[in-house]
């Protein structure tokens, strides 16, 4: 996969968030949608990992990146129905209703890094921003069919396929044994 890590750790957190607060299912189990402080601890976990402070974050904060999930669900699902226009209608939406602008910033002890802002230094319409930002960056180039929905019977969880030879076609192990068990009991 050609993406600098700041787009990778982006994509990840776009699963994550994906993952983490949308409804549906994750190996043949239904997930609902968290409420109240189960979505702010889902959000934490989201943002959370690669070196990151573990964020605060206010239930207002949680509500809104709840819904950004939800955006990002459409777009998954769009480049792996193979609707590339309409992810990146959407896409281009979020762009626009996050104000994603790109910024140099530094960190002590370090180069500079292209990050993307949104219109206001909110937590949730920063990392908002930063989503939208890597999706139109992995829809506009040739690695958009990295994005996928896990095919596993009774899955809908999302991925970014970071094999070599992009032949990712489970959200986790877990559901890759589930699907070829199943298939092996079939042949017999």
């Amino acid at each position: 996969m050609n993406f600098d890590s700041h787009v990778l750790n982006l994509l990840d957190v776009c699963v994550r968030l994906v993952n983490g607060l949308t409804a549906g299912a994750s190996g043949g189990v239904p997930v609902e949608e968290p409420r109240g402080l189960g979505r702010q601890a889902a959000v934490v976990e989201a943002l959370s990992g690669g070196g990151r402070v573990t964020p605060t974050v206010s239930a207002p904060a949680a509500e809104q990146l709840a819904a950004t999930a939800r955006r990002l669900r459409v777009v998954f699902e769009a480049v792996d129905g193979g609707q590339a226009d309409a992810a990146a209608a959407e896409v281009n939406a979020l762009l626009s209703d996050t104000g994603a602008r790109p910024q140099l910033d530094r960190r002590e002890g370090q180069g500079w890094h292209l990050h993307f802002h949104g219109a206001d230094d909110s937590l949730a319409l920063g990392w908002s921003a930063g989503c939208a930002a890597a999706l139109a960056l992995a829809l506009g180039s040739d690695l958009a069919g990295r994005l996928g929905v896990c095919e596993a019977t009774g899955c809908d969880r999302v991925y970014v396929d970071r094999s070599r030879n992009a032949s990712k076609r489970f959200c986790s192990t877990a559901c890759q044994s589930r699907t070829k068990a199943a298939a092996f009991r079939a042949r017999r």
